[in-house]
């Protein structure tokens, strides 16, 4: 950043489930630096990066916070992400920019299938990690036990740096097993760290965790596992750089401890993140391709390197505009100018930059790799694209949205407010690229789909505080089919005779089902001019448009073939009216002879659950009609495949969290169209009749 050196900046994330303490480790570690005043904290509404209204009232982050500090000559930029399922889009976009991580568990529960997840996608960019175990003052904290879930459900080798002393209420202290030194807190939460001999009943198990210490440490280097042999032990200073090179390749995930409310350990964290995670320039060039060639380019983490970014999150304001945050990669960037987005083919004029302390905006008058930024009203980016040097232009990879699990169809509370929404849903889309927005030919309504309940909830909030606009939820319409089991051949004739020129058209049709998906087939097998061929496209036109509602309850009837064989037509009155008005007049005639039947959408599921819930999944599952495909063992979880009517899945997510403690994940996608059983076909023709 201008006057920081890259080589002592770090990028760090800290990620865990929700509820862990990310929010809270962050405020101490902001407060401890002296970067702000206060100990803030999440339940009062008081924290640093929990600001926005819609998470002061639930005390859960529901959109990444930036906040930065410095350290021991290290300045740290820090993204706390959010843990809960319905908004961990924003935690993937965000671990794209990260080169280090700090993973969050609790002392009680240990790790979840959201920290699971996000551990995945890290690894899939080769982010090193330090891990903090939090919470170790509350009732049931175990930190062995914690340790071991770690390492388990994360599949990578933990290896602690300090043992706790005491745990719940008589947790008092750390014993550094790197110094082999012990260390009580302060009463309060901060003040000076007492320095005491390591006490006897601690003795022997700080011998021990230190032996295994360095034995994982020795492991991540020649050099060093020579010397272990030949003396049997390592100096402190073998050891640090043993953690350093072996959290940086990813075979060690150095672990803290401590409490964030207390603020206890959070000391020795800020310290583990200077020894343990790589600055920029330890990371490495970045990889990208050349808008124009396609070719594979390389940015490399220099101040005179071309200029390039990649924009992970934008912030939507009705009265301040856009604000774009982005993580500059290469190059130098100072206030007021232009770069170039390969991803629009267009340059962007930008003003003020500005670092983010939570919602507070400080401006800088340049930046260099590593930093993150942001810039006002910025017209055409979004979230995802490359911004870099017009003469070298460059685009970065960025993860797709993903997929949206639940949706709800939007009412307006009154006429005033549906002007407002659409413009409104658009910026917040901008924003938040997992939202879909879209009407509903079919059922007319306007449908949001988003990630989870709360997601969709959290959004229709935003869009009365920043819009002024307010909305209903209401339970989105199932978009049926309906279709033919039957073959039937008829006679479809239309005349009409009031004076003068009349109406008359007379068709033979024959109908019968096609295979699920193929749609609507017309097949013209007419022969010797029994109907004009002006008027053959005239009789399909009235079969499509009247396939339209279907006869059971107005539903769009799909897979069928009607064949014209035969007919008649009259050389005054016959037209083309008069032989659309017969052709849909047959379709309706053939589909109530011919076995209608209801179609629903089946949804494709991947449920990934704790093995302990995978039976209590696959029963409710069973219960709504779903068919278990098999199951993929991961990681101390199970991914249950599933096909499921989306008529029994409309609202799963908020179910699915209740039966897993909120342990379990989902993405969906449609299938297929099966065919409804009869006796819920009275059910959904009563419900529909009863709309109507």
């Amino acid at each position: 950043m201008g006057k920081y050196d890259t080589a002592k900046v770090r990028n760090l994330g800290v990620v865990g489930h929700g509820g862990a303490g990310k929010t809270s480790l962050v405020e101490a570690m902001l407060f401890n630096s002296g970067a702000v005043e206060r100990l803030g904290r999440v339940d009062e509404g008081s924290s640093t990066m929990d600001f926005e209204p819609e998470e002061t009232k639930r005390h859960v982050s529901i959109s990444s916070g930036i906040g930065h500090c410095d350290w021991q000559g290290y300045h740290l930029n820090i993204i706390d992400t959010p843990g809960y399922a319905n908004f961990l889009h924003d935690t993937r976009n965000s671990v794209r920019v990260m080169d280090g991580l700090v993973v969050v568990a609790s002392a009680i529960s240990g790790v979840k299938a959201q920290t699971v997840k996000v551990w995945e996608w890290a690894r899939e960019y080769g982010i090193p990690a330090v891990a903090f175990v939090n919470k170790m003052d509350r009732e049931r904290a175990d930190f062995a036990k914690a340790v071991s879930s770690m390492g388990e459900d994360l599949g990578c080798r933990t290896v602690p740096m300090v043992l706790p002393i005491g745990a719940e209420d008589s947790f008092r202290g750390l014993i550094d097993l790197v110094n082999m030194k012990a260390f009580l807190f302060p009463d309060g939460p901060q003040g000076p760290l007492k320095e005491i001999a390591i006490p006897d009943e601690y003795q022997d198990e700080a011998e021990t965790q230190r032996i295994i210490l360095i034995e994982a440490v020795a492991e991540t280097d020649d050099g060093l596992m020579e010397k272990y042999l030949e003396e049997e032990t390592l100096e402190d200073d073998d050891i640090r750089l043993g953690l350093r090179a072996g959290a940086s390749s990813g075979t060690l995930l150095p672990v803290l401890c401590g409490s964030a409310v207390s603020n206890r350990g959070v000391i020795q964290l800020l310290d583990a993140i200077g020894l343990c995670l790589p600055s920029p320039v330890e990371r490495g060039a970045t990889l990208g391709t050349s808008p124009k060639s396609g070719d594979v380019a390389e940015r490399h983490p220099a101040d005179d390197a071309p200029f390039s970014a990649l924009v992970f999150k934008t912030i939507s304001d009705p009265y301040t505009g856009k604000l774009t945050l982005m993580r500059i990669f290469s190059g130098t960037l100072k206030s007021d100018g232009s770069f170039f987005n390969p991803n629009r083919d267009l340059s962007e004029r930008y003003g003020q930059l500005f670092q983010l302390q939570g919602k507070k905006q400080q401006p800088v008058a340049e930046a260099g790799p590593g930093a993150i930024v942001a810039v006002a009203k910025l017209k055409e980016t979004v979230t995802g694209d490359t911004l870099c040097d017009p003469g070298q232009p460059i685009r970065y990879e960025f993860p797709a949205p993903m997929k949206p699990v639940i949706s709800f169809a939007l009412e307006a509370r009154s006429k005033n407010d549906e002007d407002k929404i659409h413009g409104g849903l658009q910026r917040l889309v901008e924003e938040d690229p997992s939202l879909q927005v879209h009407r509903d030919e079919e059922t007319h309504e306007l449908i949001l789909s988003g990630m989870g309940q709360i997601h969709i909830e959290v959004t229709t909030e935003k869009l009365k505080r920043k819009f002024n606009a307010e909305v209903q939820l209401k339970e989105p319409k199932v978009p049926y089919r309906e279709t033919i089991r039957g073959k039937i051949k008829l006679q479809s004739r239309y005349k009409k005779q009031s004076g003068g020129r009349g109406q008359f058209a007379d068709v033979w049709l024959e109908m019968e089902p096609l295979g699920r998906g193929e749609g609507f087939r017309f097949v013209d097998q007419i022969v010797g001019g029994v109907v004009p061929r002006q008027y053959i496209p005239a009789v399909e036109k009235g079969i499509a448009e009247a396939a339209r509602t279907g006869i059971l309850a107005g539903f769009p009837t799909v897979d069928f073939q009607v064949t014209l064989f035969d007919g008649s037509y009259h050389s005054v009155d016959s037209s083309e009216m008069a032989f659309k008005i017969a052709g849909s007049m047959g379709f309706k005639k053939c589909m109530e002879a011919a076995s209608p039947v209801l179609l629903e959408p089946i949804m494709k599921m991947e449920i990934t659950v704790p093995d302990e819930c995978v039976g209590d999944i696959i029963g409710d599952m069973n219960s709504r009609r779903g068919k278990v495909l098999g199951m993929d063992p991961k990681a101390g979880s199970q991914v249950v495949n599933v096909l499921v009517p989306l008529a029994e899945v409309l609202k799963y997510s908020p179910e699915l969290r209740s039966m897993t403690s909120d342990r379990g994940m989902f993405n969906m996608e449609f299938s297929h169209y099966e065919e409804v059983p009869s006796h819920m076909t009275e059910k959904v023709l009563a419900e529909v009749k009863k709309e109507s």
